[in-house]
């Protein structure tokens, strides 16, 4: 998330050398560009590098995703809204947190390993388990077989330990991704709940939609049979926007 200096949610970008460029919403820069820097492509606001709300340089690792995230910058209007920058929030997030707290991030995405949502069943009902099943074995299949992690199923409520060559499996697959896919890993597996999913998808097993198929396939079910409830539809259309943009972050922050 982007926050301003006075705290009050805004986004913060800094010109190199100047005074805020944006303070609290309020937009004072005219010109968005991106130009070659050593380190990647820098968005620069009045021909001016701009800042994360930490102060550093917004230099990104491919023309590309300078460009997007230049566009969100454009497209803003009087005001700042950073809710409508989902590609600029994740690139903040790698330069300002990803990297300085790397092995807590890795870590903290282990976690997710240890408690999977894929390796947690139901019983009951027969067809949700059958659901369950067919979307979420072949992603542990998968992961068997691309990353060396076994991972145990259980159809408990209460937590399943997993083998510990298999986390460190999982642990390996983490830490050889680069700042910027930790980003874009971190957000898709905050969303599902699975870092199975989340890993997937970064190494191309999923795209965006299946990967939110696969971790909405209890809600959907719960929908289907209870019916529509109007503020998990609203939940569910937010999570879905936020895990395309980071599928498409990701594609973005890989060079071609």
């Amino acid at each position: 998330m982007l926050v301003a200096a006075d705290g009050s949610g805004g986004a913060e970008a800094v010109s190199e050398g100047a005074a805020p460029a944006v303070r609290g919403r309020k937009r004072i820069y005219r010109s968005v560009t991106t130009a070659a820097e050593a380190g990647g492509h820098a968005v620069r606001l009045d021909n001016r590098v701009a800042r994360t709300p930490a102060g550093q340089g917004l230099v990104l690792p491919t023309a590309a995703l300078a460009e997007a995230v230049a566009a969100e910058w454009q497209d803003q209007g009087e005001t700042v809204q950073p809710e409508t920058m989902p590609l600029t929030q994740l690139a903040a997030t790698a330069i300002d947190r990803i990297e300085a707290e790397r092995t807590r991030v890795i870590e903290a995405l282990v976690a997710y390993g240890a408690s999977d949502l894929v390796c947690y069943r139901s019983e009951r009902p027969a067809d949700l388990a059958a659901r369950q099943e067919a979307q979420w074995e072949p992603l542990l299949k998968w992961a068997a077989t691309a990353l060396g992690a076994r991972l145990d199923v259980t159809r408990d409520v209460f937590p399943l330990p997993q083998p510990a060559a298999a986390t460190e499996a999982l642990r390996g697959a983490v830490a050889a991704l680069g700042t910027f896919e930790l980003a874009a890993l971190s957000c898709i597996v905050q969303i599902s709940a699975s870092l199975v999913i989340g890993l997937a998808l970064v190494k191309g097993r999923l795209d965006a939609e299946a990967a939110f198929n696969a971790a909405m396939l209890d809600e959907k079910y719960q929908a289907e049979r209870w019916g529509e409830d109007a503020w998990a539809s609203a939940r569910a259309a937010g999570l879905r926007t936020e895990l395309v943009a980071a599928a498409r972050f990701l594609a973005l922050a890989r060079p071609t």
